[in-house]
């Protein structure tokens, strides 16, 4: 009676396909969870998040700095 799985070279074979696909970028993988989970609320804060980001990153060396600060 021995228990052995069946198709073992089936599945190590779709592990060795699996292994050598490309994985998908962090942006991808954020919007996959969102529609897989339904997390439609997590939308606006990601999108908050990006703009302070985007305004952070052009202060930081920019003539447009004076007028970003203004607007806070």
């Amino acid at each position: 009676m021995d228990k052995e799985p069946k198709n073992t070279e089936n599945r190590s074979g779709s592990f060795a396909e699996q292994a050598d696909m490309q994985t998908p970028s962090f942006l991808r993988e954020l919007l996959d969870f969102v529609c897989h989970n339904k997390k439609w609320w997590l939308i606006p804060i990601i999108v908050v998040l990006l703009a302070v980001s985007i305004l952070v990153l052009l202060t930081a060396n920019s003539a447009l700095a004076p007028f970003i600060y203004a607007i806070f």
